[in-house]
């Protein structure tokens, strides 16, 4: 079973960072992709950052570009485990929103497979 779960979220000031986790369970193979998606109230969903964990190709949406920086760690295959971060700099207050991640089968791919809870990012100016 595919499990993602977030961390990390928090309140911080205007300028400040924060680095989002997002643990993923169940993929016992390498090559599907991590997306972080964001929402603030009143808002549609945003897709912010995506990763490809086999061939490590990263996208960004214009909004973060030269702000977030989205890694993974090396996939624990036999465990089926693995750890997708989103570091998080420069934040403006337009930041502020429920960050999820999403697992799918490559960045370009419309659909998530599975999502996560999701994790609060408030920041305040």
């Amino acid at each position: 079973e595919v499990q993602l779960v977030e961390s990390g979220g928090g309140l911080v000031q205007a300028g400040g960072s924060l680095r989002l986790s997002c643990a993923v369970h169940g993929f016992n193979f390498d090559g599907y992709a991590i997306a972080w998606f964001r929402q603030a109230p009143g808002k549609e969903r945003e897709g912010v950052s995506c990763i490809g964990t086999g061939d490590g190709r990263t996208f960004y949406a214009d909004s973060v570009k030269g702000r977030f920086t989205i890694s993974s760690d090396t996939p624990d295959l036999d465990n089926a485990k693995n750890t997708v971060y989103l570091q998080m700099n420069s934040l403006k207050p337009e930041d502020t929103a429920v960050y999820f991640c999403a697992s799918k089968w490559y960045c370009e791919a419309k659909l998530a497979t599975h999502w996560g809870q999701g994790t609060q990012v408030t920041v305040s100016s």
